[in-house]
């Protein structure tokens, strides 16, 4: 999987692989011991009452933190008593960041999934887990550590859903392509990946995010025969999705972009408005990678005319 990507970007993932006895099968090590090549019940050596309730709490947040059904308050609620149980440990910090994740507290999230790396580096080779991280990352604007969080996700996506996979993939691509010209390569790679996977309005977000990391690579040909041939209607409709703004999150600032690019051919005014959002958008930023980029694009477009035309479109 995900043999599209760069070997430059293979060979950077190779020592984020989980080591052989980590806990990315779901169960921390204090919950598991591995005798002679098979695994045993802890607490029939250990005979903790303790250590038996603190697994089940355990267990019972990651189940409340799976599947569509999540049950982020009660995950929390789950994973500070068994930190306050048995303390120290990794799982239940790296559990209660994903649960207040989930509930939007981003900051506290951070926070916790920190904590949890730092107790134990190997908390967080769950892909469930590296996915939580990743995201908080992103959306506290730690963006280099986001990237790299996705880097080391992007392979190990097999363990995820469907809907997971795809929407790690559109994350990673848009994470990564906001970054800069150095990490277009790999975000081409991921969003290729993004649409065999992604459905309804993330389809659309992945359509989108893949023409504009194209062309801002310079396959222009290729970037508009993909929107001629898989976007179809307003794109601005897609964006307002509560699920595409759910994905932007990781980078909102690409949203105009998506938007102006997808626009050109047929809506002229609506084009040069994304853009130019873009660009408003860009006035408190630290980088700005892509600014020529969108001006360029504005620039081509027609000048507008008395009465609301627009002059023939100026080359790029």
């Amino acid at each position: 999987m995900f043999s599209s990507f760069p070997l430059i970007f293979a060979v950077a993932l190779a020592p984020a692989q989980p080591a052989a006895g980590g806990w990315s099968s779901g169960r921390p090590p204090e919950c598991t011991l591995e005798i002679g090549g098979s695994t045993a019940n802890v607490w029939e050596r250990a005979k903790s009452p303790e250590l038996r309730r603190y697994c089940d709490l355990i267990a019972s947040a990651a189940s409340k933190l799976a599947g569509n059904a999540v049950m982020a308050p009660a995950a929390l609620a789950a994973a500070r008593e068994a930190d306050g149980l048995l303390p120290g440990h990794a799982a239940p910090r790296v559990l209660e960041g994903r649960a207040l994740a989930a509930l939007g507290q981003l900051d506290a999230a951070l926070a916790a999934l920190r904590e949890g790396k730092a107790r134990d580096r190997a908390a967080l080779d769950d892909p469930l887990a590296l996915l939580a991280w990743a995201r908080v990352l992103a959306r506290t604007g730690h963006s280099g550590e986001a990237v790299e969080a996705y880097r080391a996700l992007l392979p190990r996506t097999g363990a995820l859903s469907t809907v997971e996979r795809a929407a790690a993939a559109v994350e990673a691509g848009l994470a990564t392509m906001a970054g800069g010209t150095a990490g277009v390569d790999d975000a081409v790679a991921a969003l290729r990946e993004a649409l065999r996977d992604a459905q309804d309005d993330a389809l659309g977000v992945a359509i989108l995010a893949l023409a504009l990391a194209l062309d801002r690579r310079g396959e222009v040909g290729e970037a508009r025969a993909l929107l001629a041939d898989r976007a179809g209607g307003d794109p601005r409709n897609v964006l307002a999705s509560s699920r595409a703004k759910e994905l932007l999150a990781v980078a909102p600032v690409e949203t105009p972009a998506l938007a102006g690019l997808a626009l050109e051919p047929n809506d002229v005014a609506g084009a040069r408005d994304a853009w130019e959002q873009y660009l408003a958008g860009l006035s408190t930023a630290t980088a700005r990678p892509w600014e020529s980029h969108a001006r360029a694009h504005l620039d081509a477009l027609p000048s507008p005319l008395p009465g609301g035309h627009a002059s023939a479109r100026r080359p790029r």
